[in-house]
């Protein structure tokens, strides 16, 4: 490849590291030359609807995706157009200045009846005030197949001053509570449980009030021991955009899956949706990582046999 030839990337590659969006889109189907409709057609060809309209009021900056099927279209578009992974995802980044839109209720993602009751019992924690710049949560797979750790590693920025503290709340379809719980960066407040639905809700405490913009980083983790309860899947429900996730199983030498799977799933009615193939790694693990990824349940299942 010659120089002139490649000066069209070299300056792709700049417009996609800064954006914004609609003009990174834009450049980069004029860099590849392919009309909206070839474009339309290779979505297609992947399962993916998307009309003319849509891509030419994307590319115009009339409107940006924001659904999970126009996120999804999005991901499809990096790999036709040839781009760096979530190059194009990473600049819909939920923006500070834009108003928020309504928020689906907690129920939506968790359908167990007591999740709300917790809630309302902690009060706020200024969830609404905060912005997940990262998150990874790490589950830890004993040898009989148990799950014996959740481990999580969040970076918040707060949206507005004054915010001090995160609710975490963790589910276990199989009814059963921790026996343990750990904090790095925070600490635990008022922590209630329904040891019928298997639900925690934690209150999280900053060491201090943010100012706006201000970072923070937090860790907490639950444990179960050897007594913990089976396991085959393990995710998070998100209520807002992300703009970084990172899910991680480690399972014990004597207890490794046969295969394993990213799964999806909108809300907590729907039945969840294998997306991907995972590969185990030679140190009993498998994750994925993923940035501006949509509201929804994202999680690992696995299959013993």
């Amino acid at each position: 490849m010659t120089a002139a030839q490649s000066a069209p990337d070299d300056d792709l590659l700049q417009v996609l590291r800064y954006g914004p969006f609609n003009v990174a889109l834009h450049a980069a189907i004029q860099a590849r030359g392919l009309s909206l409709d070839a474009l339309r057609r290779r979505l297609e060809a992947q399962g993916i609807a998307v009309s003319l309209s849509t891509l030419s009021y994307w590319q115009r900056g009339r409107t940006r995706p924001e659904r999970a099927g126009s996120l999804r279209a999005v991901r499809g578009l990096e790999v036709i157009l040839e781009l760096p992974r979530h190059s194009m995802l990473t600049l819909l980044k939920p923006n500070a200045e834009r108003p928020a839109g309504p928020w689906p209720p907690i129920e939506e993602l968790c359908p167990e009846p007591g999740v709300r009751d917790l809630l309302d019992e902690i009060g706020d924690g200024g969830e609404r005030r905060l912005t997940g710049l990262s998150l990874h949560d790490q589950h830890v797979v004993g040898r009989r197949r148990e799950l014996r750790e959740v481990r999580t590693r969040a970076v918040f920025q707060a949206q507005r001053r004054g915010v001090d503290r995160w609710i975490a709340v963790y589910h276990n379809p199989h009814g059963a509570l921790p026996t343990s719980r750990t904090a790095r960066g925070c600490r635990f407040g008022r922590v209630r449980m329904d040891a019928a639905g298997g639900l925690i809700a934690a209150e999280l405490l900053f060491d201090r009030a943010l100012g706006s913009g201000e970072t923070y980083l937090l860790e907490y983790g639950f444990g179960f021991g050897e007594g913990g309860p089976p396991a085959t899947e393990e995710g998070r429900g998100f209520r807002t955009p992300q703009h970084e996730y990172l899910i991680e199983v480690s399972f014990h030498p004597a207890a490794l899956p046969a295969r394993c799977y990213r799964t999806w799933r909108p809300d907590g009615q729907t039945a969840l949706e294998d997306a991907a193939d995972l590969r185990l790694s030679s140190y009993h693990n498998v994750h994925f990582i993923e940035f501006g990824m949509p509201a929804g349940y994202h999680g690992i299942r696995w299959e013993w046999s």
